[in-house]
């Protein structure tokens, strides 16, 4: 499915396209503020039925890893269990991808509520923050952990020459009927290729997604 051939990005080349730049983080605001005005009423469902749950915290805060290797705290909405970062180390044999990432479809940290938001991509809505603040794009490869950059060959970092984003080609796409290896290839694809076109593109794609799941788990 996937070309063989390896993506090498030209780092000066992705930054010095300062006019698309410019007008990709103008629409990143616009378009995050007027989601959180829109989506607020449902945004608030979401974080009722997760406190009526199980009592735990709404929110779901992350340190994960931004452009150029700047770290940031990412927000989404609480669809695991409180301590599932302490479960983590006894599933670890158990994951179902390969590379530095971690996949369980079926997850047992995962709560009721926890379940169909992920399914629908609403536990990312709170990422709009992120967006309005900087950290990230709504569209760009997905930011990672720390501890999985720590695993990156030079060829993975290229994925952390722009900013992350909420939704990409990956998520808009194959999500998780793929690899970490493929994963990479289709931000890698993205990167070199952007263009406001695309991206609205897959903004189209990945709302449509909220409606008509891909496979999100």
């Amino acid at each position: 499915m996937m070309a063989e051939e390896r993506i090498l990005i030209d780092h000066q080349k992705v930054k010095s396209r300062k006019g698309y730049h410019f007008m990709k983080r103008f629409f990143d605001v616009v378009l995050s503020i007027g989601g959180l005005i829109v989506l607020s009423p449902i945004m608030v469902i979401i974080a009722y039925k997760i406190k009526k749950e199980d009592g735990g915290p709404v929110f779901y805060r992350q340190v994960r890893v931004g452009k150029d290797g700047r770290h940031f705290e990412m927000y989404k909405f609480r669809s695991m269990v409180p301590n599932a970062d302490q479960l983590l180390g006894k599933l670890k044999d158990q994951n179902e991808v390969d590379g530095a990432m971690f996949k369980m479809k079926h997850d047992p940290r995962i709560t009721k509520i926890g379940h169909f938001i992920r399914e629908h991509s609403l536990d990312e809505l709170p990422q709009l923050m992120n967006v309005v603040k900087g950290d990230m794009s709504l569209v760009g490869p997905r930011p990672p952990l720390p501890s999985e950059v720590k695993q990156y060959t030079n060829y993975d970092k290229q994925r952390l020459y722009v900013t992350p984003g909420c939704t990409g080609l990956w998520q808009a796409t194959e999500r998780n009927n793929v690899g970490f290896d493929e994963m990479v290839q289709l931000d890698l694809c993205y990167i070199k290729e952007a263009s406001l076109q695309e991206d609205f593109r897959i903004v189209l794609k990945t709302i449509s997604i909220i409606f008509k799941p891909n496979g999100s788990y």
